[in-house]
């Protein structure tokens, strides 16, 4: 199976790093089965950055890395009230940490994350946030939390992107 990390150089060798954000899943070294949503994140990151490229790096992992019996792995099926909470929890808690190598499931994409803003601005309930999370279409994000995790990461290559600027 293929992922794909996207940024502004190529990742041969993952790490984990601390973020000036910390995404929906906490800490780590992200990445997703979607080669086009990659894409679009290469275009925000360099747009953020102000810079005419970017990059896609690219890894080969087993079909069955979610089923690991030597990694604790929490996979997220959908949007539902387990992940909201878990999202909030990561976004809202600084010190909120969880045990997970790998945490897998839907990733926010602008329109959630207004949604998100809403419901933390108490401005709609968590039952109509959840309404919301229904009509929209959500791509994958995989979570590389743990050092062991990363091993599995095996970078097959990268791809530069050229972005408008």
């Amino acid at each position: 199976m293929k992922l794909f990390h996207g940024g502004l150089v190529p990742v041969k060798e993952p790490k984990i790093l601390s973020a000036d954000r910390i995404g929906d899943f906490g800490i780590g070294f992200y990445t997703t089965s979607s080669e086009e949503q990659a894409r679009r994140f290469v275009q925000s990151k360099a747009a953020r950055q102000n810079v005419a490229e970017g990059c896609l790096s690219i890894y080969d992992v087993p079909d069955d890395f979610l089923h690991n019996d030597f990694l604790r792995v929490r996979t997220f099926k959908a949007a539902d009230e387990e992940w909201v909470d878990f999202v909030l929890k990561n976004r809202r808690q600084p010190d909120f940490c969880h045990d997970y190598d790998i945490v897998a499931g839907p990733v926010a994409n602008d329109q959630v994350y207004a949604s998100f803003a809403l419901y933390e601005n108490d401005l709609i309930s968590k039952t109509e946030l959840l309404e919301r999370l229904k009509v929209r279409r959500l791509v994958d994000q995989i979570l590389f939390h743990t050092e062991k995790s990363l091993l599995i990461l095996n970078f097959t290559g990268s791809e530069v992107i050229r972005c408008r600027k």
